[in-house]
């Protein structure tokens, strides 16, 4: 009797039929591995299986045997990459907003592949994509990539930059004019993606969110810039800046209750300055872009955290709260 054409595949689909149907939970019996095998067209022994096994296991598939009552089931132990491991991909594919819902979608379900069939049902019990705030910018994968390989071949990139109006409308910023720009770098920050550039012809480093570019595109001219990026940090970068909102850095004091010590390390870094005020106030110095975003950090964390210098930044932040009072309060 011929043999199918199939049948050249056999360790290829023992390895897929492995891979979807076992895990620490669930194996297979001899029987029912032949039998799956069977459905594509293929014949199997149990001898041949047990030299397929011993070769998945030398390509590096952890092929394990367990015995309940008489009968032996085969499945798969250890993983590249495990369900835990899984399960925090997803939360950051879910969280991410500079993804948008179909690309969440996709890239979730390729994620499953790495798990049993069973396994991935739990990955999809997590999904919980809809309704959350996601962008609208569907070529954002590829957008990253454009810059990625602008980096890799030292060149500058042109884009087109645009905002949201009042009737949900794409607003062309820049009158519609292409940026030129020497890309540095990519920030991940607030749940959106940046990129860290040199605009050569403002003569400093800027960021724009990724989701907001369009019709980038590669040009030949070599990137500007390098000594004014090498000297930058990036981690000291977007602490400064509240949502990556631009303003004049300043170093600023600021009065705290201890109980905001965690807030203050969160947003700051271990390496932030503070010092004892008394027994239940510390004090802090660090330096911030200041910017409406900051004066409303501050706000949001109520009458905890005061703003002591320098003197023109407190004036500042007294007239955004005088401008909220008379918003809200006078008529």
């Amino acid at each position: 009797m011929a043999k199918s054409t199939n049948q050249k595949l056999k360790l290829l689909y023992l390895m897929q039929i492995m891979l979807e149907n076992t895990d620490d939970e669930h194996g297979l019996s001899m029987a029912e591995i032949i039998d799956k095998l069977a459905a594509y067209d293929i014949s199997a022994e149990r001898k041949s299986i047990y030299s397929d096994f011993e070769l998945l296991r030398f390509y590096g598939i952890d092929i394990q045997r367990e015995q309940r009552d008489r009968t032996v089931y085969y499945y798969v132990g250890a993983r590249e990459l495990e369900l835990a491991e899984l399960k925090l991909l997803v939360d950051a594919v879910q969280s991410s907003k500079f993804i948008t819902e179909k690309k969440s979608r996709q890239l979730i379900k390729k994620l499953e592949r790495f798990v049993s069939k069973y396994d991935a049902q739990k990955l999809n019990r997590q999904v919980y994509v809809h309704g959350r705030i996601k962008t609208m910018n569907e070529s954002i994968y590829y957008n990253v990539d454009i810059i990625h390989s602008a980096i890799d071949k030292n060149v500058m990139i042109e884009f087109q930059y645009y905002q949201w109006n009042v009737d949900k409308e794409m607003e062309l910023r820049h009158d519609g004019a292409f940026y030129q720009i020497s890309p540095w770098g990519l920030v991940w920050d607030h749940e959106n993606y940046y990129m860290v550039g040199y605009d050569s012809v403002a003569g400093i480093l800027k960021h724009f969110r990724v989701d907001k570019m369009i019709r980038i595109g590669l040009l030949t001219e070599p990137r500007k810039g390098r000594a004014q990026f090498q000297k930058m940090d990036i981690t000291a970068y977007t602490k400064k800046r509240f949502s990556m909102f631009d303003g004049e850095v300043q170093s600023v004091t600021m009065i705290c209750e201890n109980q905001f010590a965690g807030v203050i390390l969160d947003r700051f870094g271990r390496d932030v300055q503070m010092r004892k005020e008394d027994d239940s106030h510390f004090r802090v110095t660090a330096d911030v872009a200041v910017s409406n975003n900051f004066f409303g950090w501050l706000i949001g964390l109520g009458a905890g955290i005061k703003l002591i210098e320098p003197e023109d930044i407190v004036k500042k932040m007294q007239d955004r709260v005088c401008e909220l009072y008379r918003e809200y309060v006078e008529e």
